[in-house]
């Protein structure tokens, strides 16, 4: 897949601009704050409906104006992909593919596969449950719309539930049958959901720690684990069992919702045990082993946004991932760095095209 031009329009700090760009690697320098992962994050809502960066629509339009527009063309294998976005203060967003608006935005979810490498990735390790689920939904979402269809369900049924059992509070009332019917959806889609992840962690897996081994050129044995009450052979019967628990809580205590995945490196939790340089290795394996796995699931290469890399990385590190820049094993990559001369010295081992904008103040012009 390759963006190879992009309008924007009162986004963030872009009045106006319209970039094309190479095939290969793209290069967004300039000083911080200049608008540099605004273009990355203009990206990534053509390709996910959404900015990187939990922004809602109304905070990426431009200071003083009331609406921004977004227009990419994305091409693969000579078909070509008009991609356009609009969103006016304080009414919904509409999203177009070839001129069609989209009548539910997961539809558009996979047409456009991609990739996003950013500084808080380490979130991931440092940070609670939520953030692992959601990096696994990310990459299950692109690749399978049922999936996506049936936790968007759970999640409704969720937190319906949820509000169920805050109502029974506040009005020491109880409705078992009322209760009963949304357990009857949630029990089911616990099971799908919990064997689309766990089917996926076994194919994940691997690639992830082929990945960490070429990075880190390590022989430290590096795991991740995927852990689900939903596994246990009599769950329906624990959720059950859990309605007083969920009753004195105000929520659901059982589910998918609940479900973690463990992160070790040799045999140790990676979190309290592992260096600012595992920890590092670990999850920018874990970023590409997400676009190889992307890659091996639609047939095609994602497209990759490394924000800031080179600032996160030691040089042996930065070489590794040149190194897959370089022979194109990464496809079309766009990245930022706020050291011209830094960036320039290390993408003169690429070989392929290389496009290099400057980026100042909300505009971005094309070098050479």
């Amino acid at each position: 897949m390759l963006l190879e031009f992009i309008s924007l329009i009162n986004f963030k700090n872009y009045e106006e601009s319209k970039l094309s760009f190479s095939a290969h690697l793209n290069c967004f320098l300039g000083q911080n704050g200049s608008g540099k992962t605004n273009l990355l994050d203009a990206i990534h809502y053509l390709a996910l409906c959404k900015s990187a960066n939990n922004y809602s629509d109304n905070q990426l339009i431009n200071h003083n104006e009331t609406y921004f527009m977004l227009k990419g063309e994305f091409s693969h294998e000579g078909e070509k992909q008009l991609v356009e976005a609009a969103v006016v203060s304080r009414k919904p967003k509409v999203f177009k593919h070839n001129s069609v608006p989209y009548e539910k935005l997961s539809e558009h979810i996979g047409k456009i596969p991609l990739v996003m490498v950013a500084p808080n990735d380490t979130d991931l390790i440092r940070e609670g449950s939520e953030f692992r689920r959601k990096f696994i939904d990310g990459i299950l979402a692109q690749v399978d719309a049922p999936y996506l269809s049936q936790l968007l369900e759970y999640n409704r049924y969720l937190k319906s539930r949820n509000a169920l059992l805050k109502h029974f509070f506040e009005t020491r009332s109880f409705d078992k049958d009322l209760l009963e019917s949304y357990d009857d959806k949630l029990l089911p889609l616990n099971h799908s959901i919990h064997g689309s992840r766990k089917k996926m962690m076994e194919e994940f897996i691997p690639i992830f720690n082929e990945l960490y081994e070429f990075i880190s050129e390590s022989k430290e044995v590096v795991d991740l684990d995927y852990k689900s009450g939903v596994s246990e052979e009599e769950f329906d019967l624990m959720f059950e069992k859990s309605l007083q628990h969920d009753l004195n809580s105000l929520r659901t205590n059982k589910g998918i919702h609940k479900d973690d995945f463990k992160f070790t490196i040799g045999g140790y939790e990676l979190k309290k045990f592992g260096s600012q340089g595992q920890q590092k290795s670990f999850v920018l394996a874990l970023q590409l082993a997400k676009q190889k796995f992307l890659e091996l699931k639609k047939g095609f290469k994602p497209i990759l946004l490394l924000d800031d890399i080179f600032d996160k990385l030691d040089d042996d590190r930065i070489k590794k991932l040149l190194d897959l820049i370089g022979d194109g094993s990464l496809g079309q990559v766009f990245l930022t760095d706020a050291n011209p001369k830094r960036t320039q010295d290390h993408i003169k081992s690429v070989r392929s095209e290389v496009c290099i904008f400057t980026v100042e103040k909300g505009i971005a012009i094309k070098n050479g």
